[in-house]
């Protein structure tokens, strides 16, 4: 039994397209240093519900708090500020700005640094990732898909979120790349982060998931441990076209 509180608490969240019920009474909790794997087929609300999270969907009913604070029904710039990083699908790399402009993005998430502690995190960001240091001039969207991705992700990093939402990293991406990405997620998840993941790679998500959910329809049908065999069939024979 886990010992640490619950940071993250999603409790009945519905949202809605127009008329289109998407997000139907999801209940989700995390703890700190979790990863929480979200599958199911295409269409089912995946990207919707982390679209909610984000704020980039305005919830419908039910409640969403980060320690204790409410995200509820908040503008996206206000979510962010409060400890949230969102790697959509589309990445949303920035048109007309170099790599390390988007990078510079990435550390308006908290607010008080010094001048010095900003370059010194991008320094970092460029340690970690070469190839984004050898580019750092360069356009971004300019960038392989792959790099792209890494770029994504290292610009959710330098904000040191306390909840991470990725929406399907590894997508049209070669293997070597998507172990790459996989090794971010698992850094992340050390620095304290709680992560929730959508992948429709479902062993290299299992492989850094700790507990799952399975969504159909907008609602979560089936959860489980990550480890545990019997709960892995299951979510394979949920998600079998």
């Amino acid at each position: 039994m886990r010992k640490d509180p619950a940071m993250l608490a999603i409790s009945g969240l519905h949202s809605h397209y127009g008329r289109s019920h998407i997000i139907q009474g999801v209940d989700i909790t995390a703890g700190p240093r979790e990863v929480i794997g979200i599958f199911g087929r295409n269409g089912v609300g995946k990207t919707t519900l982390l679209k909610t999270i984000a704020g980039w969907v305005r919830p419908s009913e039910g409640a969403i708090t980060l320690d204790g604070e409410t995200l509820t029904g908040l503008t996206p710039d206000r979510i962010c500020h409060a400890g949230v990083g969102f790697v959509p699908e589309d990445r949303r790399i920035f048109p007309g700005l170099t790599v390390e402009e988007n990078l510079s993005l990435g550390l308006l998430q908290v607010k008080g640094r010094s001048s010095r502690d900003e370059k010194r995190t991008i320094e970092g960001i460029y340690d970690r990732f070469h190839r984004l240091g050898e580019r750092r001039h360069q356009l971004g969207t300019t960038l392989s898909g792959g790099e792209q991705q890494m770029l994504a992700m290292a610009r959710v990093m330098v904000g040191k979120p306390r909840l991470v939402l990725i929406d399907e990293p590894s997508e049209g991406l070669a293997p070597m790349i998507v172990a790459e990405i996989f090794a971010i997620v698992r850094e992340l998840r050390d620095q304290g982060a709680i992560i929730l993941l959508v992948e429709q790679n479902v062993h290299e998500a299992l492989s850094v998931a700790d507990r799952f959910h399975v969504i159909e329809r907008g609602q979560v049908v089936f959860s489980g441990e990550a480890e545990s065999q019997p709960d892995r069939e299951q979510l394979l024979r949920l998600i079998a076209v």
